[in-house]
């Protein structure tokens, strides 16, 4: 309840026996897929990195997606899309140069998470789990609920 609180338009936000209602999923899936398509173009994201940050939807299904045509999302792939917007928030409070906060996910990082490689690789390669733990050590960065 108090993370609803916090942030209302979080697919966490969801109370738990209303994620499988098509209906509230529904009214979600448009604004949340414009959202995610904004932050992959500021993100300059390959049509690959942004299939993966999703959870591996297929090239139609994606190409659908960029026409607008959102239809029902699933639970999965509204969580990722709110941890991706989580982490671009979060991203933008921590770095106040617009640039860098966008490139962030494409340049090389030594934190131990990434041993070395982008976060975005870390992102698409480890799925739900690795897009929680970026938010979790980005929260952590900028001082959680700040």
């Amino acid at each position: 309840m108090e993370q609803a609180l916090r942030d209302p338009f979080s697919a966490s936000a969801i109370a738990p026996a209303k994620r499988k209602d098509p209906k509230v999923r529904r009214q979600m899936s448009g604004p949340a897929l414009r959202a995610f398509l904004n932050v992959a173009e500021a993100w300059k994201l390959s049509i690959e990195a942004a299939r993966g940050l999703l959870g591996w939807p297929p090239e139609s299904t994606f190409f659908k997606y960029k026409t607008g045509e959102a239809g029902v999302l699933s639970y999965d792939t509204l969580m990722r899309i709110s941890l991706v917007i989580g982490i671009y928030k979060d991203l933008h409070i921590l770095y106040p140069d617009e640039g860098l906060a966008d490139r962030w996910a494409s340049l090389p990082n030594n934190n131990p998470l990434f041993g070395g490689r982008p976060a975005i690789v870390f992102m698409t390669e480890g799925g739900m789990d690795a897009l929680y733990q970026v938010r979790r050590l980005l929260d952590a960065r900028r001082g959680a609920w700040n």
